[in-house]
């Protein structure tokens, strides 16, 4: 076969490549934004004691936002950018608990990032917030995992979210970046170090050094 005979198959076959990915891409995302509300529904069905955003003080969403998402409220589910934003989104986040029985990081991260893409589109900013209040992975105590803000502030404190003072609060928001490094009943010298490291941050007296500075290093 001529050499030009072998390009034009190779074209061919690239774009109809490039066309099925494309489709895997729009279907993914068709089937986060189909599923959304059922699967939200479900997960906020087994809070038992649901927090709201306006049962707490602004400025703690506010903190939970700039640590876990700085851009939550602009971005449609994906944020590779921001400094300390790391490579998950909140709706990532959600994406990976709502869509996935199991989850390995890896490939997984493609349907994982497209799932939240149609998540983004079908739940408003304030039900997805909601569903990170109450369904996040916050850690384990006395074997068994807990889940939300509302449990982790009875489980660690004895009181519910609403009566923490802003440095429990922080302790809490703290154990987001690692639920079981940053455990404040396990590990409270961790927690206390990312508490403080957070308190700076919010004061504005360090940045993250890049998207994946999560632990934000230079804010010792």
């Amino acid at each position: 076969m001529r050499p030009a005979g072998v390009l034009k198959r190779a074209l061919r076959l690239a774009a109809a490549l490039l066309a099925l990915a494309a489709a895997a891409a729009v279907a993914a995302a068709g089937y986060g934004w189909l599923r959304a509300p059922a699967l939200a529904a479900r997960e906020m069905a087994l809070a038992p004691d649901p927090l709201e955003a306006g049962d707490l003080p602004p400025d703690w969403i506010d903190a939970l936002l700039q640590v876990e998402d700085p851009t939550f409220l602009d971005h449609h589910g994906i944020d590779l950018t921001t400094p300390g934003a790391g490579m998950t989104t909140l709706t990532q986040g959600l994406a990976k608990f709502l869509y996935f029985d199991s989850f390995r990081p890896g490939l997984a991260k493609i349907p994982q990032s497209l799932f939240a893409l149609g998540l983004d589109a079908r739940l408003d900013k304030d039900r997805q917030l909601a569903l990170f209040l109450n369904r996040s992975y916050m850690g384990t105590i006395e074997g068994r995992a807990v889940r939300g803000f509302q449990e982790a502030a009875r489980a660690y404190f004895g009181r519910p979210a609403p009566k923490l003072d802003k440095r429990e609060w922080l302790a809490l928001v703290a154990m987001c970046a690692g639920p079981d490094a940053y455990n404040v009943a396990a590990r409270p010298d961790h927690n206390r170090r990312r508490v403080a490291r957070i308190e700076r941050l919010l004061a504005g007296s360090c940045r993250p050094s890049g998207v994946r500075d999560v632990h934000y290093e230079d804010c010792d």
